[in-house]
This record gives structure tokens, C-alpha cells and sequence, in this order.
């Protein structure tokens, strides 16, 4: 490793030094009493290097032979994973202390997990690739069990990592037989080797191979049967994280193996994700309508909007990763309030999850079940919700690049997947009296919960604050 090479990858040299050292530190200074400290240091580090990569050099380049690429592209996916991991972070504290889950490695383990996410959208390489996945995926399996005494985050922890293993089964098979046709594990190679009148058969397999083992990532159908019983048994804070920050990486990591190694036979993988689009889209939106925890209605929830979001990925052009970029960071926003939300979900001190508990909760609270409806609103796509701007991006894309059937198709799911989002408001309104929900809840998730709603709103009026410019600049880095 030379000098170049270090200056392109000091953001994730930074962080994991960061985390080994303060496991070192923390382990010999008293581990658990410094818990909350590491969260909050943690954080702080996390922010800290999102705004060294958005304020600092704006050339491409790449180090390790272009296994590694830092481009517009790249950087944006960061920024956004580091913000959210944070807020994240932030967010579960109060959960972590009161249910014995507040140790010092949690936070550390996040960090290793946004290392590997870094690394994924910045993969030029087979290898640099699945380095970054599994860096992510095994502290995320360790995370999702965290809480030692549930059984039912042991098993969470335990489907997560079996059905993990076997998307990695899948993604290495196709990565061999990738190289075997290609001769290389380069993106560069790859390309090369796919500019031929017809692609061969080898290489058409490992494609489809290697989209399979990401879409498990993305918990896209038919690759999602992990999502909803991780989702419910894994310790809140640790769904909420699940459901943003390795959503983003999972994301671009796609768009950069579509692109970047495949961009030259679009026709080949685009009906692949067509197809997925179409599947996840549906799955999610009629799965949905029979959940009644709403930690797996947002399973099911995330299963169709990462089912939108390959619809704009789908395309194969520059303005479809541009509204996949814009939907991914809407949908983050959005889950970084419901999960506040369903973090202070709390009856006697105890958390709920049953939707029937929100009966006629807007006569006890009714800002948050106003900020609530903001949100449901969002994801259900009703204008002017900045959700429905995400969805409109999407439905263009496709139809502009001839996928107008699966634009329709994305209307019609949308209409279903609207009935589950404005059930929860209509529960919180006009439902039966039920016992109230405790009204303590820590300030941070009502001024995170208030914020994010304000978003939805207000991102309207104000062109959704620049992210169309900053993810048209990272579309063309990457598509253009």
C-alpha cells in the first residue's frame, strides 16, 4: 500500500482503528460503565467522518489496484450511511440501558458493520466485494442476538446467520464463475469480457448468481423469507439500524456490480431485476395487510419499498440510479422516525408492538400521532409527502426506459401497500378507547420523531434540500 492508496481509503483506516482501539481501551478501563460514553463517542466519530467525506476532495480515484473506488457516487452512499448509523445509535440508548443490553462492545460492533458498508459501495473487485459484505454481515448476525436472554433475539440472531451463509454460498459460486469466464475479478475486466455480440452462458449464470446472494442483502422477494422474523425478534435499535444504514449499502453495492461490471449488457440483467422489482413490490404490499406487530409490518414494509427501489435501478440508465439514490435516502428518513416511534412504544414500562395498541392514541398524544401520520402518509406515497416524490422518481424512470408495465405494476402495489399505512392512522383516530401508552418517553425520539416527520413535509417545498443535485452528480460518477 502506497501513499495514494492510503489517502483514498482513510475513512474506513480511521474507523476501524477506532474500533480496535477503543475495544482495547474499554477492556481494560472498566468495559460496561463506559457504555454510554462509547455510544455517544461512537456517534460522534460516525458524524465526524461523514462530514470529512462530504466537505473533502471532490476528484475520483482509486487505490489497490481499482479494487477500491472513491467516486461521487461512493461518497454520497457514505455520508448517508455514517448519518443514519449515528442517529441510530443515538436513538436505542435508553432501550439498551433499561433492558441490560447497554455493554461496550454494542456500538464497536455497529462501527465494524459500517467499515464493511464503506467498503461495499466503494467495491471495484469480486473480492473488495465480499470482503465488504461479510465484514458487515457477521457483526450484524452478532448484533441481532445481542440480547442473550431472548429467545426470540437468539433466534433472530440464528436465522439471520444460517440464511446469511447460504446468500454467501450463492454470491461465491457466482463470483467463481465470473472469473472462470471472465479471467478476472476486476469490475474494469469484467466489463471488457462482456463486450462480446453474446454474453456466454458462464458469465450469464454468475450474474444471476451474484444478484441472487445481493438481493437476500436488500431483503428483496423471493430472497426476503429472513426479513420479518429477524426484524421481530432482534432488539428494536438493532431493527431500526437493520432497516437503514445496510439498506443504503446493500443498494449501491447493487447498482455498482449492475454498472460498473455488467453496465455494457444491460438487456441481460434488467429483466433480472424487473422481475425482482415485481415480486418484492407485491409480496410486501399484500404480506403486510395481515401483520399485526408493527415490527413485521415494517419488515414487509421494507420488502416492497427495496422493491421500488430496484425498480428505478431496473432502468439501466443514469436518471434510474439518480431516483434510486433519491428513494433510498427518503425511505431512510422515513424508518429513522417510525422506529423512533416504535421505540417509545411503552406501556407500564414495557414495550408494545401490537398495532391495536394505538387505538385512539392521538387523544393522549397528539403531536406524535400527528408526526405519525405524517409518516405513514410518506411511505404510503400520498402527495405531498416527500414519499410520493420518491415513488414518482421511480415510476419515471422505469417508464422512460420502456418499463412501463412494471411502472403500472408499482402504482398498483402502492395502492395496496396504502391500506396497512393508513390502517395504523386510522387506529390512532378513530379506534377503540383502549388502556393509554406510557408518556415519558425520552425526549431525543420525540425531537427525532418531530424532525422526521417535518421532513416529509418540508423537503417538498424546499426541492428536497439539494438531494436531487447531489444524487445526480453520484448517478453520473457511477452511470454516466
Amino acid at each position: 500500500m502506497n501513499a495514494s492508496d492510503f489517502s483514498v481509503v482513510l475513512p474506513e483506516v480511521l474507523l476501524s482503528l477506532y474500533a480496535m482501539l477503543a475495544l482495547v481501551v474499554f477492556v481494560y478501563t472498566g468495559k460496561d460503565k463506559h457504555a454510554v460514553f462509547s455510544i455517544w463517542l461512537t456517534s460522534g466519530v460516525l458524524i465526524l467522518l461523514a462530514a470529512i467525506i462530504g466537505f473533502g476532495q471532490s476528484a475520483e480515484s482509486t487505490a489497490f489496484n481499482d479494487m477500491f473506488t472513491d467516486d461521487s457516487f461512493s461518497r454520497f452512499a457514505k455520508v448517508f450511511i455514517l448519518i443514519s448509523a449515528a442517529i441510530v445509535l443515538v436513538m436505542g440508548q435508553d432501550y439498551a440501558s433499561k433492558r441490560d443490553m447497554l455493554k461496550f462492545e454494542y456500538p464497536l460492533l455497529i462501527a465494524l458493520a459500517v467499515v464493511g458498508m464503506m467498503v461495499m459501495v466503494s467495491a471495484g473487485s469480486l473480492l473488495t466485494l465480499y470482503m465488504g459484505l461479510e465484514l458487515q454481515s457477521l457483526a450484524l448476525y452478532v448484533v441481532a442476538s445481542f440480547r442473550r436472554d431472548s429467545a426470540k433475539s437468539t433466534e433472530a440472531g440464528l436465522k439471520y446467520f444460517v440464511l446469511g451463509a447460504l446468500s454467501s454460498g450463492l454470491l461465491l459460486y457466482g463470483s467463481s464463475l465470473i472469473y472462470g469466464f471472465a479471467g478476472t475479478t476486476q469490475f474494469g475486466g469484467i466489463l471488457e469480457a462482456t463486450q462480446v455480440e453474446h454474453l456466454s452462458v458462464g458469465l450469464l449464470l454468475g450474474l444471476v448468481f451474484v444478484l441472487a446472494g445481493l438481493a437476500f442483502k436488500v431483503s428483496a422477494a423471493p430472497f426476503h423469507m429472513w426479513t420479518p422474523d429477524v426484524y421481530e425478534g432482534a432488539p428494536t435499535p438493532v431493527t431500526a439500524f437493520l432497516a437503514t444504514a445496510p439498506k443504503i449499502a446493500a443498494m449501491g453495492l447493487f447498482a455498482r456490480v449492475v454498472h460498473d461490471a455488467f453496465g455494457g449488457v444491460v438487456g441481460d440483467w434488467q429483466q433480472i431485476v424487473a422481475v425482482l422489482s415485481l415480486i418484492s413490490m407485491f409480496l410486501g404490499a399484500i404480506a403486510a395487510i395481515g401483520q399485526r406487530d408493527i415490527k413485521r409490518l415494517m419488515a414487509y414494509s421494507s420488502i416492497a419499498h427495496m422493491g421500488f427501489a430496484l425498480m428505478g435501478l431496473a432502468s439501466g440508465t443514469t436518471f434510474g440510479v439518480q431516483a434510486m439514490l433519491i428513494y433510498m435516502v427518503i425511505y431512510v428518513m422515513m424508518n429513522i422516525g417510525a422506529f423512533a416511534f416504535i421505540l417509545s412504544m411503552e406501556r407500564d414500562g414495557r414495550l408494545v408492538s401490537n398495532i391495536a395498541d394505538l387505538q385512539m392514541y392521538s387523544m393522549y398524544e397528539p403531536l406524535k400521532a400527528l408526526c405519525v401520520t405524517a409518516l405513514m402518509f410518506s411511505m404510503a406515497g400520498v402527495p405531498p409527502m416527500v414519499g410520493f416524490f420518491g415513488k414518482f422518481y421511480v415510476l419515471r424512470a422505469a417508464y422512460d426506459a420502456g418499463l412501463a408495465w412494471l411502472a403500472i405494476a408499482g402504482v398498483i402495489a402502492s395502492v395496496i401497500g396504502a391500506f396497512y399505512y393508513i390502517r395504523i392512522v386510522y387506529f390512532m383516530y378513530f379506534g377503540d378507547e383502549t388502556e393509554p401508552m406510557d408518556s415519558h418517553s425520552p425526549r431525543r425520539l420525540t425531537v427525532i420523531l418531530v424532525v422526521s416527520a417535518a421532513l416529509m413535509l418540508l423537503g417538498t417545498f424546499f426541492s428536497l434540500f439539494g438531494l436531487e443535485k447531489l444524487a445526480l452528480t453520484a448517478a453520473i460518477s457511477l452511470a454516466g
